[in-house]
């Protein structure tokens, strides 16, 4: 082969991974927004998930689109429809209770780790500036910036535990985590007491009471795990 033909088949080599490349990030962001609207409820359990709807409506070919779909389906977010297409699967009174129990022993475990291993005030300052946020927030009604900052102050936390496998494995969890924090903090009385709860951590942690806020955690989360199963036993979360 000539040198301008090894340049050639090396160039269309580089196009073809360039093109795959593309195709894969293209399948991702269509991955992410279905997530994200699943997730936030945009799209609500039991709706019909159809790849060329979906396709058509994004303006783009059904490759990607199954990609994703089939990515959601593995994570056991969509259900494939014997009718045809896929249905955005609802929560079951085991899923609440599943997620919460491992919740209740990963993150309790999380926290004791923090108030052993936080290098003094100066870390557990940010902790801090998130409270503040959040009580904004609360005094705002702004609910979708609740959330976020809920979840920033808990993964604030996580990361003052200095577990990457234990925060790998909390954040396995951050999907129905979210999707249930929905729940927890459309009340005004709900939200106030998180963030009460929230200061009593920071102050724990600060202290370095590992058994106070280990069982505070723990505490918070079944607590937690109890309003949403009442919400959910009066049909309030889609099944």
């Amino acid at each position: 082969m000539h040198v301008t033909e090894k340049s050639k088949a090396k160039d269309t080599g580089f196009e073809m991974l360039k093109s795959m490349s593309e195709r894969r990030s293209l399948g991702q962001d269509v991955y992410e927004k279905l997530k994200q609207a699943i997730v936030e409820g945009d799209l609500a359990a039991g709706s019909r998930v159809i790849e060329s709807r979906v396709a058509n409506a994004l303006g783009i070919s059904r490759t990607p689109v199954r990609e994703a779909i089939h990515k959601l389906e593995r994570e056991s977010l969509l259900r494939h429809n014997p009718s045809g297409g896929f249905f955005i699967v609802g929560l079951t009174r085991s899923d609440i209770e599943e997620t919460f129990g491992i919740r209740s022993v990963l993150e309790s475990y999380a926290a004791r780790l923090a108030a052993t291993h936080h290098r003094g005030e100066e870390e557990l300052d940010p902790l801090d500036q998130k409270i503040h946020e959040y009580q904004l927030h609360l005094d705002q009604g702004n609910l979708k910036a609740l959330l976020r900052t809920n979840t920033e102050f808990h993964n604030l936390l996580y990361a003052l535990s200095r577990s990457p496998r234990l925060i790998k494995m909390i954040n396995d969890l951050q999907d129905q985590i979210y999707r249930f924090r929905q729940v927890l903090l459309k009340t005004e009385e709900n939200a106030g007491i998180s963030n009460e709860d929230h200061k009593l951590m920071l102050k724990l942690i600060s202290k370095r009471d590992l058994e106070g806020v280990e069982s505070l955690v723990r505490e918070h989360i079944l607590r937690g795990q109890g309003i949403v199963l009442k919400e959910f036993d009066k049909g309030y979360i889609e099944q």
